[in-house]
């Protein structure tokens, strides 16, 4: 549950593995000396908290100044609520409370305030801004896509990387813009950075090759789709459908799952689908492709043929 990874570097499981979560959301002790860096909470299990005191007492009686949170979801922000009561216990008052920082989302920031006991500034993320303790400087990296508040963190000492959910220890991640995840992986393949430190799933070793894969991936999928929107779909109403400007015939996004994942079980299909829209809304916001909306329902079409 706890695990030394380099000598800088502890990482603390959330206790809450899942479907989606793998072995549990990963928070991490960053630094050498007495005051370290907490990346991320937890989803807020009970264990949680006595599993960190020990591993900080384990570590020399340390204590934490900064928490900083990668995103808003609740898998790395429900621990928070407990940790901060740590320091507000009447065994601890003597205790400084960590400063917490997170890249400002006005849509989910309200909620995730209301959720704490105690009214708690959350200090706003700045791109390249610097958080330094004794052994440890990291460097914030915006990497909106996942969400849109989501934040990376690149540790100078080791040329390593915490990702957040921008990448997973094994699997794909989920997004929310694929536009702007795309973008994100790209600056972060620019650090070229060694091991990087996932939110989720084992350390990944060579960071570099792991990003180039997450990038082909998603573009080979986009391409998928691209080559099968200059041809017509085997659809039994393709003379009712819309004549679209690049004269090519229209697909639905339905139409496109049942090509791309034939071989795949139907139960699969609606998250297929929603995979296969995200694609089709970065295209859209390429101007690659172009929606049509008739009789409530929405066709995708190439703006001009390729």
């Amino acid at each position: 549950m706890v695990e030394v990874l380099s000598s800088r570097v502890f990482r603390i499981l959330g206790l809450n593995p899942g479907k989606f979560t793998l072995q549990g959301t990963n928070t991490y002790l960053v630094g050498t000396g007495p005051k370290r860096i907490l990346l991320d909470t937890g989803e807020g299990k009970p264990g949680y908290i006595p599993l960190l005191d020990a591993a900080l007492a384990h570590l020399g009686n340390i204590e934490i100044s900064d928490i900083i949170l990668t995103h808003w979801h609740r898998d790395h922000t429900g621990g928070l609520s407990s940790l901060l009561d740590r320091y507000r216990s009447p065994g601890n008052v003597s205790l400084a409370l960590p400063t917490v920082w997170k890249r400002s989302c006005p849509e989910h920031d309200p909620a995730l305030q209301q959720s704490l006991k105690h009214q708690t500034d959350f200090w706003n993320i700045e791109d390249g801004q610097v958080f330094s303790v004794e052994g440890a400087t990291l460097r914030a990296v915006l990497t909106p896509g996942h969400t849109a508040d989501h934040t990376s963190f690149y540790l100078e000492e080791e040329n390593s990387l915490f990702a957040g959910d921008c990448l997973l220890g094994h699997g794909s991640a989920v997004f929310e813009d694929l536009h702007q995840y795309i973008e994100s992986l790209k600056v972060l393949r620019q650090l070229n950075c060694g091991r990087i430190y996932p939110g989720h799933g084992p350390v990944i070793e060579d960071g570099c090759s792991a990003l180039e894969a997450y990038i082909r991936h998603r573009m080979d999928r986009e391409e998928e789709i691209v080559h099968l929107l200059t041809s017509t779909p085997y659809v039994a109403d393709l003379e009712q459908r819309p004549i679209t400007p690049s004269g090519t015939m229209p697909w639905t996004a339905r139409d496109l799952v049942h090509v791309i994942y034939s071989k795949y079980p139907e139960s699969l299909y609606d998250a297929a689908e929603s995979s296969v829209l995200l694609h089709l809304a970065k295209l859209q916001t390429e101007n690659r492709v172009s929606a049509i909306h008739t009789d409530g329902v929405t066709y995708w079409a190439l703006t001009s043929r390729v």
